[in-house]
């Protein structure tokens, strides 16, 4: 029996979260060295994972487990990955070792404790952090349809306090604080679960048409892809379309889109900075990794049916969030409202059913997940030494804090997709991708680009140019710890931007096979000729592989 590697992936920080609880009161530095060594060993099994994946394999998934859970049901513990989820796993392992750094302050005692200003429990801020790492790994990784539910809305429970138990302390009302706070969460928590009813019942119906149609119910997504290729199963329009909806429903209050996005600028605004980038760079990305997992591949006829009112919320993502981005005050929410922006962009390359759109969607998930990243959480140092999140509380930032206002500058220019950088390979292909199916919505689109470079600008503009405030005058400039935070997250943003081919060869066979099993084909281009031998007549449009053949 070989090693259960994709287990381990998700179970070392499950364990780490249980050893880190766990740990006295008193312990509370080594409760955070505990969560970082879980975090790095897991990112190494990650790396481990990636190395074994071969890319160029027969088969959709690899290095895949199963073993029977709870027969009865045809529910199984199956895992595999393909591309997208080596790439994903791989994003979210990397994160969080960073997220950690980040908030190693975030949740030590508060000074002057009162009956509002409470001491926090800092083993638990490390050990949920854990907590939804693993149950975020066993999502990419579950090929079971019931057990990719279960944890798609168990990680519900650890996010939801540590959106509301955990502030970013930038208020000096801690009472009014937590109050934003335990709203902000509670909202993200019926938002998510309100999804997550309406995938149960997609999910119970797809078992009852399985077991209709195959004699025994199952939840197996290669099983079912299997029989529907074969002509076994046969779901038929309506419930196919019903189906889909659930699945669609739940994914996109995750992801989120428009207009079921509106519990993300609380949640990210009322949180601390680590924790916000747990939300927009990790958790929400299951909601756009599902869509290419679940609904293309279960449901293809309904996905090309649900494709235009797809494509018109996108759209309405991209231009929504960014045009209340640039009218933000709030840091933190201005970086929520760009993230709803981006992930319209992701949900169009998606639905744009080409192999451009769907592999810059995939590296958009990664690319946005890592600019993100850097972006908020040097925000977070920002805010943490002037205590305000107000953009008109800075100014001249850059003059004190030369390395801070240069790394604030970098994760800016990523995020609106600054040629060099990750994300403009990203979106470059969204855009080609969509253009080349539906020419026009992809010139509406690059509207995005602009207003992103409006809100970054502006952004940068304001809180690091110009006289300096008196207010920040004494800012220190980044910190050992913080550099390490955010060096390597810039490296990458170098990196990937002037080489993607890495990820490119990881992901690309993902996409074809999500695009064979949606029977969807990249348009043929087209060009104007004035003669080509054979008899076309002048200015007739021919596709180029006619005028290879006349040649």
């Amino acid at each position: 029996m070989s090693f259960p590697l994709l287990t381990a992936v998700a179970a070392v920080p499950a364990i780490g979260a249980i050893a880190t609880a766990a740990l006295p009161a008193a312990k509370r530095t080594a409760a955070k060295w505990l969560a970082l060594l879980f975090s790095l060993v897991t990112f190494a099994l990650a790396l481990v994972v990636g190395f074994r994946f071969d890319p160029g394999a027969k088969g959709p998934f690899q290095l895949t487990e199963s073993h029977a859970w709870i027969s009865d049901f045809g529910v199984r513990y199956e895992l595999g990955v393909d591309g997208i989820a080596v790439a994903l796993i791989a994003l979210t392992t990397l994160l969080i070792p960073f997220v950690i750094l980040a908030g190693w302050h975030d949740a030590d005692p508060l000074e002057e404790a009162t009956p509002n200003r409470r001491w926090r429990p800092t083993q638990g801020f490390f050990a949920l952090i854990l907590a939804v790492e693993a149950m975020v790994v066993l999502s990419f990784e579950a090929t079971d349809v019931f057990l990719f539910y279960i944890f798609f809305e168990a990680m519900l429970i650890p996010m939801y306090f540590l959106i509301g138990g955990f502030g970013d302390r930038a208020d000096g009302d801690e009472e009014q604080s937590a109050g934003r706070r335990s709203s902000a969460a509670v909202k993200f928590l019926l938002y998510n679960l309100a999804g997550g009813l309406i995938m149960l019942a997609a999910v119970i119906g797809l078992y009852a048409v399985t077991a209709d149609q195959l004699g025994t119910g199952t939840f197996s997504l290669q099983q079912i892809v299997e029989a529907r290729a074969a002509g076994k199963l046969e779901i038929g329009t309506g419930t196919e379309r019903l189906l889909f909806l659930g699945f669609f429903f739940a994914f996109a209050v995750k992801a989120p889109l428009w207009p079921l996005h509106t519990w993300l600028p609380g949640a990210m605004g009322e949180s601390t900075s680590p924790v916000a980038v747990l939300i927009t760079a990790v958790v929400d990305k299951v909601g756009t990794f599902a869509m290419l997992r679940f609904c293309l591949q279960l449901f293809p006829e309904a996905s090309s049916w649900a494709t235009p009112v797809i494509l018109v919320l996108a759209l309405i993502s991209v231009l929504y969030g960014a045009l209340l981005a640039v009218a933000q005050r709030d840091i933190k929410r201005l970086i929520a409202y760009a993230s709803i922006s981006h992930f319209g962009f992701i949900i169009l390359g998606i639905f744009a059913m080409t192999s451009q759109g769907q592999s810059g969607a995939t590296l958009y998930m990664v690319n946005h997940g890592i600019s993100t990243a850097a972006l908020m959480l040097v925000a977070g140092f920002l805010i943490s030494r002037r205590g305000s999140r107000l953009i008109a509380d800075y100014g001249g930032v850059q003059k004190v804090a030369p390395v801070l206002a240069g790394t604030f500058l970098i994760g800016g220019l990523a995020t609106l997709s600054l040629p060099g950088l990750a994300p403009f390979v990203s979106e470059f292909l969204v855009l080609v991708g969509t253009f080349s199916r539906y020419p026009v919505i992809g010139i509406i689109a690059t509207l995005g680009i602009v207003l992103a470079a409006l809100y970054v600008l502006v952004l940068y503009q304001r809180t690091m140019t110009g006289p300096v405030k008196a207010e920040v005058k004494s800012m220190p400039d980044l910190r050992v710890r913080e550099l390490v935070v955010v060096a390597p997250l810039i490296a990458l943003l170098l990196f990937l931007g002037v080489y993607p081919k890495p990820l490119t060869d990881l992901v690309n066979p993902a996409v074809g096979h999500t695009l064979s099993v949606v029977d969807k084909k990249d348009p043929q281009p087209t060009v104007q000729v004035d003669a080509v031998p054979g008899g076309s007549r002048p200015g007739h449009a021919v596709h180029d592989q006619d005028v290879e053949a006349a040649k």
